[in-house]
């Protein structure tokens, strides 16, 4: 890949709009050319300042005190002949109005939730498959879990379940450190037959239960969950049935 070709799909690859292949050879073009990697992590850099808190303000304690007054004020000294008698027909009306308004904020709050969760899922489906590239599918290789879990100690800003599997089929390999949607995350790593499983999870957003959604791309399996604050995704070239069952033994699993 020339740097020109790079660089004009920078900003695609940073937003997650690539396709598996385009995306993996933006990333290794990155690890072999400088330039275009300080251009990268200058673009990461201003995203990273765009979302600071420096460009939010609060308004001012009072603000909404005087804005209110200056209507009520207003309102006030509106003279009689322009005031607008409601109609049931206007009142139906604008009900009509504003029921379609929140039709549409919710098709497009979904719309954006799809969009969001498809952009997940590729990112995903890169880590995973970036994993089965070379030899870098784990940091630490053990099947020990009280191995694995404190390798993680001070590489990462939380803490979380290794869950044991062994005896339904699902032994655990190792564990590696990997970049997903801006930020470094866990990656477990299980076996089912010669089947590798990534599991990849990190703090949800908030405290919530969901139940396993599963989806499919590229030949790939993935299944989605929440669990009270940790998010969850597990892919891999297996079944569904059987990565979903793998998905379920996780959830029900109480060592740590």
């Amino acid at each position: 890949m020339t740097c020109i070709t790079a660089r004009n799909l920078l900003h695609a690859f940073l937003d997650g709009e690539l396709d598996l292949v385009r995306h993996l050879e933006i990333e290794h073009h990155l690890q072999d050319c400088k330039s275009c990697s300080e251009i990268h992590e200058s673009q990461l850099n201003l995203r990273a300042a765009l979302r600071s808190d420096a460009f939010y303000h609060l308004a001012p304690a009072g603000l909404r005190e005087r804005v209110t007054a200056s209507l009520a004020d207003s309102i006030g000294v509106m003279p009689r002949r322009i005031r607008i008698p409601w109609r049931w027909g206007a009142v139906a009306a604008a009900a009509a109005c504003l029921a379609l308004v929140s039709w549409m904020a919710g098709r497009i709050s979904l719309g954006f939730a799809e969009r969001s969760e498809r952009r997940l899922a590729d990112a995903v489906l890169v880590g995973h498959v970036r994993s089965l590239l070379g030899s870098h599918l784990t940091d630490v290789a053990s099947n020990d879990r009280h191995e694995v879990k404190p390798w993680f100690t001070g590489k990462l800003d939380y803490s979380f379940t290794v869950p044991n599997l062994d005896a339904a089929g699902f032994p655990l390999t190792g564990g590696r450190l990997d970049y997903l949607t801006d930020r470094t995350v866990a990656a477990l790593v299980y076996q089912r037959n010669k089947h590798a499983i990534n599991l990849f999870l990190w703090p949800a957003t908030e405290e919530r239960d969901t139940s396993s959604q599963s989806l499919s791309s590229q030949g790939y399996q993935f299944v989605h969950w929440v669990k009270g604050k940790m998010e969850y995704w597990a892919v891999s070239d297996l079944n569904e049935r059987e990565l979903l069952e793998f998905a379920e033994l996780v959830r029900g699993n109480k060592g740590n």
